[in-house]
């Protein structure tokens, strides 16, 4: 499904103009404008307020949090280590650094640095609720790996002991239940925070959230609109708003024109109220990529590449946008500029992933499977990329890996297709024949437990299919007539398969391309008859058969050619 083309026109029409107003200077105001996500206007009164009033080492956090936010963990430690050069004892600042190092992925220095925070907080709640905020820092759809959460969780709970009147600290501790999908618990919080600030938007917006994700989009409707009455410039309800209409126009394909429009103008609502800095851009590009709406990303994200102060995390956009818009070599140019030159701590194994699709569509199919290789080495959770892996090697001939790698799939994966499995069960069947047909010296011992495993694969998918399948019966005769040691000692194994297919195949027509299928099931009967039954009619009527469907049928011709005029004319 095409989405949201409409949104195209949003930016073009939007242009990036500095604000006239003079912002105001307190911390209050500050922090107000990052909760907004108004992240350029933040650090513009937030660098004034580090000159204005240099002693006091709160300003420096907050300045040093909006690089985090901005994902610059870099700048952020430089920032608060000057916080920590005015007060020491700075509990703020070293949860900054924390959350610098946890960016990082240096995990050992973030925890040092946690604990000193904790340390130092005496009855401050702050420092607890941005020791647990950077814990959720790694949110990926939603999501964030449970000991980071648990982590949120008991330092928030803390935080919350020292001050059970701190909003914040609930807001942030529902986000964090949240991330786990302990939704009941989060909803508790987020109500307790607005009975303490009933006018706290955030708490609202996260509300909504819970019920996106539970695809209540209604209830998501009526809190963000709850949100908007607290505070009608609130951009992240806008936002949140666009990204659930998104969602609920995939949910519901019946709603999906009316939802992509609302989609289009809550977001350009949420534009319109940040700074369109780069930053916003960039979240912009993050919706676009959320709702599939891969043109307008590619043009989007190749503005991007182009502007000065750009971030090197636009390439990650292009080669996403490229790849599913069939431009591979545009895909692969940018993908390889964001894995060389950005910092390695910033790729995520979904880049792997793409990395490993553009490679192989540019017939770089080795490389290819290295790199979906190591998405699953970088998540082993991420098991989808075992049947991507199963197709590549497929194609390459090398059958008994991709059956390796089609079986973890189809062991793991709650959503695996009846087609894994019959790619799983040809793998296995392909891996046996090119054993038993081998021209290497000494010939390789053929492997029977291959076929065991095809033939298992087979059975599934016609025990689990609405009707049996006829080409899947067609792979199982083929699968148990190898398991025969000879013709003459043959036990039959293949022929209630062969029987099946034609009985199938018949129901469903006969095409031309399935006439030499016809042929081999008829000459597997006559063969059956021939030497096993000793049934000469029975013979002769399958490999008539045989020859009708096709006449090159080489069983069916042996046949004939041994009995001569014995048959002729039949």
């Amino acid at each position: 499904m095409k989405m949201i083309s409409k949104i195209s026109k949003i930016v073009l029409a939007l242009t990036l103009v500095g604000s006239s107003s003079v912002f105001a200077q307190s911390l209050a105001d500050a922090k107000k404008a990052i909760d907004a996500e108004q992240f350029q206007k933040a650090k513009s009164m937030l660098k004034n307020l580090t000159v204005t009033q240099a002693n006091k080492d709160e300003n420096f956090f907050y300045l040093g949090w909006v690089y985090i936010l901005q994902e610059y963990p870099d700048s952020a430690k430089a920032v608060f280590q000057k916080g920590i050069a005015v007060n020491p004892k700075s509990a703020l600042n070293y949860a900054g650094l924390g959350a610098a190092a946890f960016v990082d992925k240096d995990k050992a220095t973030a925890t040092t640095n946690f604990n000193q925070a904790v340390s130092l907080a005496g009855k401050d709640s702050k420092p607890y609720l941005y020791v647990g905020e950077a814990y959720l820092l790694n949110d990926v759809d939603g999501k964030v790996p449970a000991a980071d959460a648990n982590a949120a969780i008991a330092v928030l709970t803390k935080g919350k002991t020292v001050n059970p009147k701190d909003a914040e600290i609930l807001v942030a501790l529902g986000d964090a239940l949240r991330t786990q999908s302990k939704n009941t618990e989060a909803l508790g919080n987020y109500q307790a925070a607005l009975d303490i600030d009933p006018k706290l938007a955030h708490a609202k917006v996260a509300t909504g959230v819970i019920w996106k994700y539970a695809n209540n989009f209604e209830s998501s409707e009526t809190e963000f609109k709850a949100a908007l009455a607290i505070d009608p410039n609130y951009g992240p309800a806008y936002r949140e708003w666009a990204e659930t209409d998104v969602r609920w126009a995939f949910a519901d394909p019946k709603m999906a024109s009316a939802k992509i429009k609302e989609a289009t103008d809550q977001y350009k609502k949420y534009l319109s109220l940040t700074d369109l800095s780069i930053e916003s851009r960039m979240r912009y590009a993050d919706f676009l990529l959320l709702s599939g709406d891969f043109k307008t990303l590619q043009t989007e994200a190749a503005a991007l590449a182009g502007a000065a102060n750009g971030n090197l995390k636009v390439y990650r956009y292009l080669a996403y946008a490229a790849y599913e818009n069939k431009d591979y070599p545009a895909a692969l140019t940018a993908m390889n500029t964001w894995i060389t030159k950005a910092d390695p701590k910033r790729i995520i194994p979904r880049d792997y992933v793409y990395l490993g699709r553009i490679q192989i569509e540019s017939k770089q199919d080795s490389l290819g499977i290295g790199s979906l290789r190591k998405a699953i080495e970088l998540d082993t959770t991420n098991v989808a990329v075992y049947s991507e892996i199963g197709k590549a090697l497929y194609g390459q001939g090398k059958y008994m890996e991709a059956a390796n790698a089609y079986n973890i799939y189809t062991q793991k994966s709650s959503k695996a297709t009846l087609n894994d499995y019959l790619s799983k069960g040809l793998s296995y069947y392909k891996a046996f024949t090119d054993q038993y047909y081998s021209k290497a010296t000494p010939k390789p011992i053929p492997d029977t437990t291959l076929l065991v495993k095809a033939d298992s694969a087979f059975a599934h998918i016609q025990q689990k299919a609405s009707a049996p399948v006829p080409i899947v019966a067609l792979y199982q005769a083929r699968a148990n007539d190898f398991k025969e040691p000879d013709r003459n000692t043959s036990k039959g194994l293949a022929k209630p398969f062969y029987e099946q297919y034609i009985q199938l195949q018949t129901a469903k027509g006969v095409k031309d391309t399935d006439k030499a299928f016809m042929a081999e099931a008829y000459a597997y009967l006559g063969v059956y008859y021939e030497y096993k039954e000793k049934d000469d009619a029975k013979a002769l009527e399958n490999y008539s058969k045989a020859r009708e469907f096709d006449p090159t049928n080489k069983t069916a011709a042996a046949y004939f050619s041994r009995k001569g005029g014995a048959v002729k004319g039949k």
